[in-house]
């Protein structure tokens, strides 16, 4: 099923509105960072959240130029963390792309994210909603959090379930939550109505980053990572969480702690990634997964209206859970 034309279907001439406004945001003169600039454009994604913005404010009254300026705001402060993220990960690719700071180096990296981020300020200040304002600059402190959060935890030696929760809402889950939250808002919608496209956003954004925790566990040329590449990097997702809580294998959580320390080998890895699977680790996420899935079908079948919102959505959903990349 092709989900991201279903999904584009009722909002087309507007996301092609978002597209040529994020790209004119994205463009400078002065020869350096105008380079990194047109780099970071050629590595656009799916539009995955501003399309959530489009349709959530479609869905409760209409796109005005204050969700459009909303959701450039928004989506150049996701692209500032990624910069940002790429210069603390010491990552050399983004979206098989070199990464700004392996094209030029950190200095640069960190310059050019602090402009994208005071243009995503300068766009979130056009909407002229203060609540859109204060959801984005909460938005920055909460990504910025849950980076921490989870290099708090890598320390942390509890293996626990609640506080893998905590760290994907404030990293990926935020995002969503955001989206939905501000189209919503720039269409008018009442407090309430905000909160349950709140939730919304939220369970979306749990279900995104299950099931790219649940990509690591698998070698796929298509994922572009290799496996147990969160393990290399000291983080402990859901299925091998599961599994370490759910057995006696000491053994296991002595690799487990050695994840934490950074001293873990990559057979060791392996030993833990084929050990989350004998385990139903892989099994269990996939059934949280739909759990959050199943809760975020009540909001579209009790607050979406519009027939082809409703399809799009759905297939929004749809695509969050079922995408092999």
């Amino acid at each position: 099923m092709d989900y991201l034309s279903l999904i584009k279907q009722p909002i087309s001439a507007e996301i092609n509105d978002f597209i040529e406004l994020f790209n004119s945001s994205l463009t400078h003169d002065d020869g350096m960072l105008g380079q990194a600039l047109e780099h970071i454009r050629q590595r656009a994604g799916k539009r995955m959240r501003p399309m959530l913005i489009l349709l959530m404010a479609k869905n409760f009254g209409q796109i005005t130029p204050s969700t459009q300026h909303a959701a450039v705001g928004l989506e150049l402060l996701h692209t500032a963390s990624l910069v940002h993220d790429d210069v603390v990960d010491e990552s050399q690719e983004r979206r098989g792309q070199a990464s700004v700071n392996a094209t030029y180096d950190n200095k640069v990296a960190v310059l050019v994210g602090d402009f994208i981020l005071s243009t995503a300020l300068l766009n979130v200040a056009k909407t002229g909603d203060q609540r859109i304002v204060e959801y984005l600059a909460e938005l920055g402190r909460t990504l910025s959090n849950g980076e921490i959060l989870q290099l708090t935890n890598i320390q942390n030696q509890e293996i626990s379930e609640e506080v893998y929760y905590q760290v994907i809402k404030q990293k990926t889950a935020a995002l969503f939550e955001a989206c939905a939250a501000i189209g919503a808002l720039s269409a008018g919608a009442d407090e309430n109505l905000v909160e349950e496209a709140k939730r919304f956003g939220q369970n979306l954004g749990i279900i995104f980053q299950i099931r790219d925790d649940i990509f690591d566990y698998y070698d796929s040329p298509e994922i572009g990572k290799p496996t147990g590449n969160d393990m290399a990097e000291g983080k402990l997702t859901l299925p091998v969480i599961y599994a370490l809580n759910n057995s006696s294998y000491e053994s296991m959580q002595t690799l487990a702690r050695k994840v934490k320390a950074g001293e873990v080998n990559p057979d060791e890895i392996a030993v833990l990634v084929e050990f989350a699977k004998q385990q139903g680790g892989i099994e269990y996420a996939e059934s949280r997964m739909w759990e959050f899935h199943a809760e975020a079908a009540e909001f579209i079948e009790h607050r979406v209206g519009d027939e082809a919102i409703r399809k799009a959505l759905s297939a929004y959903l749809d695509y969050v859970i079922k995408r092999n990349k």
